[in-house]
């Protein structure tokens, strides 16, 4: 067990949560999704998570990990086109990871999204977790926008408000 990890997690409190996305920036992010979602057949979901407890902290559960856990917890694969994306940003880790759906994952590639999280990290690592989320929800766009434009008919089907945890 990395025990600078174990403090860094028992230390992160939701105050910090708040500090680093204030409720200003979860309604930026929130209706940068629903921008974003309004060009494209993709479904963006953003969750923070303040820092692990418990079992997963003790076993060691990686930032990648529990994005994988939250996709699936949150059915965002369970979209008409698997076109769903997960940005999901663990703080006490200075963590962001991107989890894409088969149908989208397909056609960007793991280095695209690697190369998304890597820019929001830049930002938060300046303290401007705002910016940065706003900021990566619009590179993915870009990449969803480019292999999944709107259709007509295509539908809203998950939630855009942000998840803090």
């Amino acid at each position: 067990m990395d025990l600078a990890r174990l403090v860094r997690h028992l230390a992160t409190t939701s105050a910090r949560v708040r500090r680093a996305f204030p409720a200003s920036a979860l309604r930026s992010i929130e209706q940068a999704i629903a921008a974003s979602e309004a060009t494209h057949a993709g479904e963006i979901r953003f969750v923070v998570e303040g820092a692990l407890d418990g079992l997963p902290l003790l076993r060691g559960q990686t930032a990648r990990e529990r994005a994988i856990e939250h996709f699936a917890r949150l059915h965002v694969w369970d979209t008409e086109h698997n076109t769903g994306v997960l940005v999901y940003v663990l703080l006490a880790d200075r963590r962001v990871e991107i989890v894409a759906d088969r149908g989208i994952h397909a056609k960007a590639g793991a280095e695209a999204w690697s190369a998304i999280c890597r820019g929001i990290e830049t930002h938060f690592g300046t303290g401007d977790y705002g910016r940065g989320a706003v900021q990566g929800i619009e590179a993915v766009t870009q990449l969803v926008t480019r292999h999944f434009p709107l259709r007509p008919g295509d539908l809203n089907e998950l939630p855009d408000t942000p998840i803090t945890l």
